[in-house]
């Protein structure tokens, strides 16, 4: 079996999950939903919910914005016509931009 890999996670990453997982259990608690109920509402264990709502990094992003979503934690500041415009608009530039990025190589000078 693979060893797990440690990540280290800077301090505005660890306050951002913890502060999502925070307005998740509050939204749930404002709606009057038990854990189970929005368990099971997401197709995910009770567990992982719990570890959702404490912040734990490790957790498929998928699967937090679907809670978020299902408890009406707003993910973005746009309703969702402005938000597909946001998307075209990616969608855009990154269609300006390379499909890859390569670094030019470094010139050896190796006369002694």
């Amino acid at each position: 079996m693979p060893k797990s890999i440690t990540r280290t996670y800077s301090r505005y990453t660890r306050e951002a999950c913890s502060l999502l997982g925070g307005l998740i259990r509050a939204a749930r608690k404002e709606h009057k939903l038990t854990v189970q109920e929005v368990a099971d509402r997401a197709g995910v264990s009770r567990g992982l919910l719990q570890r959702i709502e404490k912040g734990d990094l490790k957790c498929e992003i998928g699967v937090v914005f679907e809670v978020a979503t299902i408890v009406g934690v707003k993910l973005f500041d746009t309703d969702e016509s402005t938000l597909r415009k946001h998307i075209r608009q990616t969608e855009d530039k990154l269609a300006l931009l390379p499909k890859s990025v390569r670094k030019k190589p470094r010139v050896v000078h190796d006369e002694f």
